[in-house]
């Protein structure tokens, strides 16, 4: 079941008076490169300049998403996990989280967080759950950690693992406003056992037209993108058992085909790791 009561005339109301139509929005943007159709033309506008100058983004954009689907199934069934914390949902689409999670374990719970309005708009409506389990979400912001926490305590229980999961979403927070000590915070609320999923586009000299693309990204859209090198990524699972292969292009994290050459590596890169 859902502890989320049905969306209000006024809730609705203040959440669509929150969607800015006439700048582009990376939710938007990502939902767009993925097919779906909870965007507006300034997104799609955006997202065909971006694409024009880094090809590879509907790649890495889908890379990210089946990422999320093999990490979550992992955990799962090899790691024990029925505790989410999803960090930077995004718009929901085809296998979120909770579907995933409750396909193989019906008793699963999870707790969506973003701050992005029409994403809150569609969790209303999407973000279900199985009988068994639950499933909440929480309109706050990745800076605010002790209000993410005291909410998620809600319906997770912290005294049992919980997998973190922050897919895209650290790329948001500057370099000024310590994004690895507000990493390390969540980490350190959570008991031994728990797991932090964590992805983060990249710069690299083998992809300048990455360096392009976040250019006029931050000329023109919202949120502002701080990128990181592989190494920089590599910092946000300090302290944890990374589980193989480590932080790797998204698209080469336990690909599912085997047999044949190698998965395209992509600019978002990835990885898992345990909390001892």
């Amino acid at each position: 079941m859902t502890e989320n009561p049905p969306a209000v005339d006024e809730a609705a109301q203040s959440l669509r008076d929150r969607i800015n139509t006439n700048q582009p929005h990376t939710a938007r943007i990502w939902n767009y490169w993925l097919g779906g159709k909870d965007n507006y033309e300034v997104d799609r506008a955006a997202g065909d300049q971006i694409r024009r100058l880094h090809p590879g983004i509907g790649e890495y954009a889908r890379a990210d998403r089946l990422f999320l689907g093999r990490a979550v199934r992992h955990l799962v069934s090899d790691a024990g996990i029925r505790q989410f914390l999803d960090i930077g949902t995004g718009l929901p689409t085809a296998d979120n989280t909770h579907e995933v999670a409750q396909r193989l374990a019906p008793e699963s719970r999870i707790v969506y967080v973003d701050n992005d309005p029409l994403v809150l708009a569609h969790a209303r409506a999407l973000l279900t759950s199985t009988d068994e389990g639950r499933t909440d979400y929480l309109d706050e912001d990745l800076r605010n950690v002790d209000a993410i926490l005291q909410h998620a305590a809600k319906t997770l229980d912290f005294s049992k693992p919980v997998a973190l999961i922050l897919l895209g979403v650290v790329i948001f927070v500057g370099d000024d406003e310590d994004p690895y000590g507000l990493v390390r915070r969540l980490v350190d609320a959570l008991p031994p056992g728990s797991h932090l999923v964590l992805s983060h586009t990249v710069t690299s000299p083998a992809m300048p037209d990455v360096d392009e693309a976040v250019k006029f990204w931050n000329e023109h859209g919202t949120p502002k993108l701080t990128q990181r090198t592989p190494e920089d990524v590599n910092r946000f699972f300090d302290g944890l058992e990374l589980l193989e292969p480590g932080v790797v292009s998204c698209s080469r994290w336990r690909p599912e085909t085997t047999g044949g050459p190698e998965p395209e590596e992509v600019a978002m890169f990835g990885g898992v790791a345990r909390k001892p």
